[in-house]
């Protein structure tokens, strides 16, 4: 009985000792081209989470405002000196961390700096991001013209070979 009974000590003590790994969200700036557009959100205690690929919609030159883009990358080393992203991370992921206050407010400041960098004579307008999957909308980006499209490359190859045969 005394054996049990120091087993079942020892095990309590043993298993008080062992600390839960807690989920620690951690936010802060990460850049993908130009500062203020990027944001990681480590939501996981190894250092993964999402980076959220922040843009801004200029179309009306006197407003600048977020433009959402729901398909975040997946982050890595989150919680590491080098913290990079690759693939595509649900968006399940993007709505859940929408919904914290911590990064609204990150997001908020990150997406201000940002139109201030790309549209310094507009007035900056805050739009919420959306909340749940029915508030998402496609994105409606400017159409492709004529020039913005690439060649046909049999075309180009006849020019390649015709401007090698004037040489």
């Amino acid at each position: 009985m005394v054996r049990v009974l120091t087993l079942v000590v020892m095990a309590g003590l043993v298993s008080a000792c062992v600390q839960k790994k807690e989920t620690t969200w951690k936010v802060f700036p990460l850049q993908r081209n130009t500062p203020h557009d990027g944001l990681a959100v480590v939501s996981q205690p190894d250092g993964y989470g999402i980076h959220l690929y922040l843009e801004t919609d200029t179309s009306d030159p006197a407003v600048c405002s977020p433009r959402w883009l729901p398909d975040p990358a997946r982050l890595f080393n989150g919680n590491g000196s080098a913290p990079f992203s690759s693939g595509l991370a649900p968006r399940a992921e993007f709505l859940a961390a929408v919904k914290r206050r911590d990064v609204r407010k990150t997001l908020k400041q990150e997406l201000e700096a940002l139109c201030k960098l790309r549209a310094p004579q507009a007035r900056w307008q805050w739009l919420e991001p959306p909340l749940k999957a029915s508030d998402l909308m496609p994105v409606s980006l400017p159409a492709l013209e004529y020039p913005d499209l690439l060649t046909d490359p049999v075309e180009e190859k006849q020019r390649e070979d015709k401007l090698l045969k004037e040489d």
